[in-house]
Order: structure tokens, then sequence, then C-alpha cells
């Protein structure tokens, strides 16, 4: 057990490191790592997925809320365009956590490697968002945030490889855009958090020490390490040349996919 918990420790502070070197979210590197770990320590195959899903959600509550208070000093959170996309991300979020909880792990490896594949491709081609005049309509603001919490409960993150671009084409700095994003990290880890507590609850190959499909020592020890690491990437961002670490990053994330689609 002490193992065990030392390698959710050893996690949490990669993850802690990257996020604040980079300003990516964790679920990119957590779901694969967790799920690998969770087959190693013989965990039913059928729920591996949903609950390396599940506590990588649940993580981002912590991460979440130290980052957006951060932002909130520097007045850099757009706090209206957060409220107008929260209801459609919560709904979102909430939606694509059932859904997840009805698929089989074998089905939701390849949709993860695949999603982590465009997120490789976004980072080595560094694509752009333009801004686009012209505010977002409420119906836009519905839909839009519905996707955007479907699509990261579906697949473990905090929605910012989403959120961000989203918010630049309607006219924000990327400044303000990553600020928003990390507020809106925390509806959507909230409502997903509880749809994978609710779809796993007395699950019949629910592990111990597991809150629904959380699985709760793998979630403290990547908290507890990741909100102690995380200022130290930030610290790095300002001596290392970023650019150059976030195609690695990439590069990584195409093994990790390459990984969960050779498992699947």
């Amino acid at each position: 057990m002490f193992i065990e918990f030392a390698l959710y420790l050893l996690l949490g502070g990669v993850v802690g490191v990257l996020a604040g070197l980079l300003g990516v979210g964790g679920g990119l590197i957590i779901v694969p790592v967790l799920a690998t770990l969770f087959s190693t320590l013989g965990m039913p195959t059928d729920i591996i997925m949903h609950l390396a899903l599940g506590t990588s959600l649940a993580s981002i509550l912590g991460t979440s809320l130290a980052s957006v208070y951060s932002h909130h000093k520097h007045a850099a959170v757009n706090w209206g365009t957060a409220i107008k996309l929260s209801p459609g991300i919560l709904l979102g979020a909430w939606l694509g956590a059932i859904l997840a909880s009805v698929l089989s792990s074998d089905f939701l490896r390849p949709v993860f490697a695949c999603f982590e594949l465009l997120v490789a491709m976004y980072m080595l081609w560094g694509g752009k968002v333009s801004p686009h005049k012209g505010s977002p309509s409420l119906v836009n603001f519905s839909l839009s945030g519905g996707a955007i919490g479907f699509v990261s409960s579906l697949v473990g993150i905090g929605g910012g490889t989403m959120s961000v671009p989203w918010l630049i084409w309607h006219g924000s700095t990327i400044h303000k855009a990553i600020a928003t994003s990390a507020a809106l990290g925390f509806p959507i880890a909230l409502s997903a958090t509880l749809g994978y507590i609710f779809s796993g609850w007395n699950h019949p190959l629910q592990p111990e020490h597991s809150f629904g499909f959380i699985y709760l020592p793998a979630l403290g020890g990547i908290i507890l390490s990741s909100i102690i690491f995380a200022p130290i990437g930030a610290t790095l961002a300002h001596r290392m040349r970023v650019e150059k670490l976030r195609k690695i990053f990439a590069l990584l994330l195409i093994v990790l996919a390459a990984y969960l689609l050779a498992s699947s």
C-alpha cells in the first residue's frame, strides 16, 4: 500500500509541475497512468477506465480552486462569461459521466486515446485561434458549455483544451481565456465527479477504498503532491523555453495514446 500511495504522490507531483510549467490540464496524463496502475493492481478490467476518469476529475476540484483564486487576485477571470457558460457545462458534464458509466472500458480507452492524439497534434503544429467579433448568443453559450462539459467529463479533463480556444475565438485575450478556463474547470469537475459517484454507487465491481467511481487513495495522493509542486512549475516557466517543452509534452501524449490503443 505504501508503494502504491508513493506512486500516486509521484504522479501528482509530475502533473503539478507540468500544469504550472505549461498550463495544461493534468487529466491528459492522470487518466492513462491511473488506468495502467489500476490494471497492474488487478482491479476489475470492466471499470478501470471509469475509475481513472472519475478520479482524474475529482482531483481537478482541488487544483482548480487554487488556480482560480490566483487568477482572481489578478482580476483576470471574466466571471460574466464563466457564469453564462456554467449551466450548459454542469448539464453536459453530468450527462458525460452518466454516458461513460454505461460504456465499457474497452470502448472508453480508444475514445480517450484519440482525443489525446488530437490535443497532441494541436500542440505540435501550434494551431492558433483568431478572435471573432460579436458577442455569443444565449443559445451559443448553452450549446458550447454543454459540449465542453460533456466531452471533458467523458475523457476526464478540466476542459481547457476546448474552452481556451472558444474564449479566444469570442474575443478574449489569451491571459483572460486561461484564467476564465480555470474558473470553468470547477463546475466541470464538480458535476462530473458527482456523476461518477452516482453512477458508480454500489457497483458490484467497486473496489475497496472507492467512493462510486472515485478511488480515494489515488485521489488523496494526486491532490496532495500536485498542489505542492504546481508553484514549482510556475517558477520554472519563467526560466525555461516553454515552447520546446510543449512539443516534448505533445510527444509524451502520443506515446500514452499509442499505449492505450495498443492495450485496447
